[in-house]
């Protein structure tokens, strides 16, 4: 399994990233796990465009999810005709979201492109890999995701605030792609985002192999964020996520 980061930038895009987006690759499969703003743009300095078989979207903030209105463009309209249809998994409201964003008619336009199903806690099948995914704490409907394949898992938190069922999920993964996006200050809001010293207390708990720090804000320095997360107490390697990132798992 092949895991390369596309955009980690946290609510919007920064100057060297998109928003958030990740592709998972095996045995000849593409998923896209999200696909935030200006995130097609960089898919394709690393993967065909309409070489994607799948999509998973954690919830619907723009920043997860809304270059999916752009990518309709790209699968419908490329010179040798409509791409083939392919699943898109998300939150409840997903299509009608996506549907909106775009002013489009609900059918049979971005229907036809894509085939909207429904995310739902616990384990599915995607292609060759088996998805098992968990509500996070956020203020809308959102989705921490454990993707496995051959003995190998990586877990991706979403957007999430503390969260136990984080912990739960992520045990024992190879990787864990955990936002990051607030740093540690008094008066921070509650159940929204982790800091980096949380989100290494989280991956202390599930005992994971890596952490990487994703879902990084354009306005917080990133150093910091990796200093709080070595002194939260994970004995493991962190890193800061970066466009164009590869782990071979």
């Amino acid at each position: 399994m092949r895991v390369t980061v596309i955009g980690c930038s946290g609510s919007f895009p920064g100057p060297d990233s998109p928003a958030s987006s990740y592709l998972i690759e095996a045995d000849g499969f593409s998923l896209l796990l999200d696909i935030g703003n200006g995130a097609i743009g960089s898919l394709q300095r690393f993967h065909g465009v309409l070489d994607i078989d799948a999509i998973c979207i954690s919830h619907l903030h723009p920043d997860h999810c809304l270059d999916l209105t752009v990518y309709w463009i790209a699968r419908t309209y490329c010179p040798d005709g409509p791409a083939p249809r392919i699943p898109v998994y998300g939150p409840r409201g997903t299509a009608e979201h996506m549907i909106k964003a775009y002013e489009l008619e609900p059918n049979p336009e971005m229907t036809d492109t894509f085939d909207f199903r429904p995310l739902e806690p616990g384990p599915m099948r995607i292609g060759p890999f088996t998805v098992t995914t968990a509500l996070m704490n956020h203020p809308v409907e959102a989705y921490g995701l454990r993707i496995e394949h051959g003995g190998s898992a990586l877990t991706y938190s979403g957007d999430t605030g503390h969260s136990d069922e984080l912990v739960r999920l992520a045990r024992g993964s190879d990787l864990f792609l955990c936002e990051a996006a607030f740093a540690d200050r008094p008066g921070l809001p509650p159940d929204m985002h982790l800091t980096g010293r949380e989100a290494g207390e989280h991956a202390e708990r599930a005992e994971v192999g890596r952490l990487v720090l994703t879902h990084l804000l354009p306005w917080n320095d990133p150093s910091q964020t990796l200093s709080e997360a070595k002194d939260s107490g994970y004995r493991g390697p962190i890193e800061l996520a970066e466009v164009g990132a590869v782990y071979d798992l």
